[in-house]
């Protein structure tokens, strides 16, 4: 921002400088610019760093016919805790209840769980999902052949 402090109007110098009239109430907006592209440039570089949702590692598979719906995930991780969408699920009784309350009108699910998820709390979410009247698809990685 640039202000000009002018001395009296004398018309005379004092250390060498002019009076310049009234200070200056406009803002310089070269600078403005110049923190601006600075900050986008970071997020910018940034942006890819950042990953969203939860890490889970799922199975690599051969892959099947592709077939992408949006439909809501409910996710297993490492420890066998239940996740709907990015947000945790309060208990295996009520996810059916949950995942209809969140999602209305549902008839499928994607259930993604972590390879080290063990057999059991994976094989009893599929169980009440399917209890509760919602086909189950699983998630898995492809298979690159190596």
């Amino acid at each position: 921002m640039a202000i000009s402090l002018g001395t009296s109007n004398t018309g005379g110098r004092r250390g060498g400088r002019r009076s310049f009239g009234p200070a200056m109430a406009e803002i310089n907006i070269i600078p403005l610019v110049d923190v601006v592209l600075v900050l986008l440039i970071i997020f910018m570089l940034t942006a890819h760093v950042m990953e969203f949702g939860l890490e889970i590692n799922v199975p690599k598979t051969n892959p099947g016919k592709q077939s992408v719906e949006d439909l809501p995930v409910v996710s297993l991780d490492k420890g066998g805790d239940i996740y709907i969408g990015d947000k945790p699920a309060k208990n295996i009784a009520s996810l059916v209840e949950e995942v209809r309350k969140r999602y209305p009108g549902v008839k499928a699910v994607y259930v993604r769980a972590d390879k080290n998820t063990t057999a059991d709390p994976l094989l009893k979410t599929i169980a009440k999902l399917g209890a509760g009247k919602l086909e189950v698809r699983l998630v898995t990685q492809p298979d690159d052949g190596k």
